[in-house]
């Protein structure tokens, strides 16, 4: 694979690919969020938390807690998710240094963001020069394709 020295001569990776992966680690993700899902329920005597709960908003935050450290593990150990792996993207910092825990929570809350205001922070790298998202532009960081030419 051709891993690019820097962001600056890096191939970046198009829409299509990363809307692959992030499908691809859902799926991923899915499962590990039913069984912290399940130990929850366990630890609650088999029954689920609903919204009129006392522990909903805990709940939910343990919920969102292991979707950052999901991302976040992969993207500060290698830069590449499953999903990017399958896909041969890898997220790497503008800088050139390995992406930071700060980089990672920029990253995520601005592709909430994006989501929320209906994926236009996505199809933003559709019209940017160097195909970049919010989220891209936000934490300093860029999405690289890592397929070589030949491939």
């Amino acid at each position: 694979m051709n891993i690019p020295a820097s962001a600056s001569s890096a191939i970046p990776a198009t829409l299509l690919r990363r809307l692959m992966a992030i499908f691809y680690d859902l799926f991923l993700l899915t499962a590990i969020l039913f069984l912290a899902t399940a130990l929850v329920n366990a630890i609650n005597q088999g029954k689920a938390i609903d919204s009129s709960s006392p522990y909903i908003l805990l709940f939910d935050l343990y919920l969102a807690s292991i979707i950052f450290f999901y991302f976040g593990w992969f993207w500060t150990h290698g830069g590449q998710t499953l999903g990017m792996k399958t896909w041969k993207i890898k997220l790497i910092s503008n800088d050139s240094q390995n992406i930071n825990w700060k980089q990672v929570l920029i990253r995520e809350t601005t592709a909430v963001i994006s989501w929320l205001c209906l994926g236009l922070g996505f199809f933003w790298s559709v019209f940017d020069k160097k195909k970049r998202c919010w989220h891209d532009m936000a934490s300093h960081t860029t999405l690289v394709d890592l397929r070589t030419s030949d491939s």
